[in-house]
């Protein structure tokens, strides 16, 4: 797949276009029309064209004027006349129409601080953006759930700690994970760094208000006991433990009676079970190697050390599974009755496993996306639950979205805090991102952690050095 930039360089914008037709395509920039699709994608003044050569003819060509030189408009513009032209030779639907970001509810929120009704904002996205009134719906409904949340976290902070290691990878992972087998000698050397850090970023935290507090990885439950029980001992000694304090224990297989307790006794308010699926062919084939009636334990098992808020993670769009696969993984979440079910869609990354072996397996289109979304779209409403969070990523299976549901009242801040950026996050451990926002001006700063386990060990004072930024920042 080519494209040629005429009058412009918004390469990544032009690129995003082309990946909702042509996902997992090879994107080639050139100067010439080659053979195969060629995609120009001009800019003259404020007048955005695109024109799509098959095999060297022209066959078609879409412009539209943009309304004013605001970069945000003329990127809107270009965008618009791509997906028209692409459009022509690869008719599929774009439930999403040209929006391709990751935060779509952010930007309601947006319009409604500049003035807009809502009204305003469906006519503007449905006619401008090409937005389907389904997911106009659903951004709107997710903006206003994380209006109130917003607005009270303003001025505060959130904490993120990251806990690098799994049991073992899975077959769509790209995240910052390390095998648990291979890695097992330097995990207290991690968490000696981890807590040198919290150390260093307690005088920043002390001066302000933490909101939430979220241990992530990677799957935390895959420390030890003993080594768990030193983690939150220093997060205690060090941080504010706030009213919502999340702990992934991501894979059923890690989880212990013993594990849950420890994290029920330092105060963890809310914690993640993720299946991912509760078929255990699927289970197999993404290599989680635990099986459905190991996270029905794991559930119940956290419910008898008295956890009040559990989180699942499901994804839709695994490897083989059709209707009648996620219809027995929600029904057996209907049973089990967990206060949020965040619905990912799956998406193919670069550095997954999955995007190597792709040919390999048995995908879902867009149509199959589209009911298997409807299907627990229908449970997650009949179990009285409502969309408060959602953002979307670059490959998704049938150019989709990611969503969290819960009950009234089980909202996670942190989720929110992520996906409408007005709160500063300050990001410990490998691969951390940490995000400060000025909440004057919105302008957002970003401090990286090394993503490598070993060099962030090795470089840990290194990495407390770029955290001296915080201190104007914060």
């Amino acid at each position: 797949m080519y494209y040629i930039l005429k009058g412009h360089n918004f390469i990544d914008e032009t690129v995003s276009v082309i990946m909702l037709f042509y996902p997992n395509d090879k994107y080639i920039k050139t100067d010439e029309i080659q053979d195969g699709i060629t995609l120009l994608s001009g800019l003259e003044n404020t007048e955005a064209y695109a024109e799509l050569y098959i095999d060297g003819e022209l066959k078609a060509r879409r412009s539209e004027a943009a309304e004013s030189s605001d970069r945000r408009e003329i990127k809107r513009a270009l965008g618009l006349c791509a997906a028209l032209a692409l459009k022509t030779a690869r008719n599929i639907p774009l439930d999403w129409g040209i929006l391709t970001g990751v935060r779509p509810a952010k930007l309601v929120s947006e319009a409604w601080n500049e003035g807009y009704d809502t009204d305003e904002i469906r006519d503007i996205f449905g006619r401008k953006y090409l937005v389907s009134p389904k997911k106009l719906e659903l951004m709107i409904r997710v903006a206003e759930q994380e209006r109130n949340i917003v607005e009270n976290g303003i001025g505060k902070i959130s904490i993120y700690i990251g806990i690098p290691f799994c049991p073992t990878r899975c077959l769509y992972c790209s995240f910052t994970s390390y095998p648990l087998e291979r890695y097992k000698s330097r995990v207290d050397e991690y968490i000696d760094a981890l807590i040198k850090e919290m150390g260093f970023v307690s005088a920043y935290a002390a001066g302000n208000e933490v909101e939430s507090l979220y241990i992530g990885g990677g799957t935390p439950t895959s420390l030890t006991e003993e080594q768990l029980e030193r983690l939150l001992c220093a997060v205690e000694k060090y941080l504010k433990i706030p009213a919502e304090f999340t702990v992934e224990a991501g894979r059923p297989d890690t989880v212990t009676l013993e594990k849950l307790r420890i994290l029920k006794e330092h105060n963890v308010s809310r914690i993640s079970i993720n299946p991912q699926t509760l078929n255990d062919g699927t289970l197999r084939l993404i290599g989680r190697e635990h099986t459905s009636a190991q996270f029905f334990e794991a559930f119940e098992l956290a419910r008898k050390a008295g956890h009040e808020h559990i989180n699942t993670d499901i994804i839709l769009g695994l490897p083989g599974e059709k209707e009648r696969e996620v219809t027995n993984t929600m029904k057996g979440l209907e049973e089990l009755s967990p206060e949020s079910i965040t619905v990912h869609t799956l998406a193919v990354k670069r550095a997954s496993r999955l995007k190597e072996t792709l040919e390999s397996y048995d995908m879902a289109d867009y149509a199959l996306m589209e009911r298997l979304l409807n299907i627990a779209g229908e449970y997650t409403e009949k179990m009285g639950m409502i969309p408060y969070y959602m953002y979307r990523q670059k490959n998704m299976a049938g150019n989709f979205e990611n969503v969290g549901w819960c009950r009234e009242g089980c909202q996670c801040i942190y989720n929110v805090a992520i996906m409408e950026e007005k709160q500063s996050i300050i990001a410990l451990g490998a691969g951390g991102s940490t995000k400060t926002v000025d909440p004057r001006t919105n302008r957002i700063e970003r401090i990286f952690n090394v993503k490598s386990v070993d060099d962030y060990i090795t470089r840990i004072d290194e990495m407390l050095e770029r955290k001296k930024a915080l201190e104007s920042l914060l």
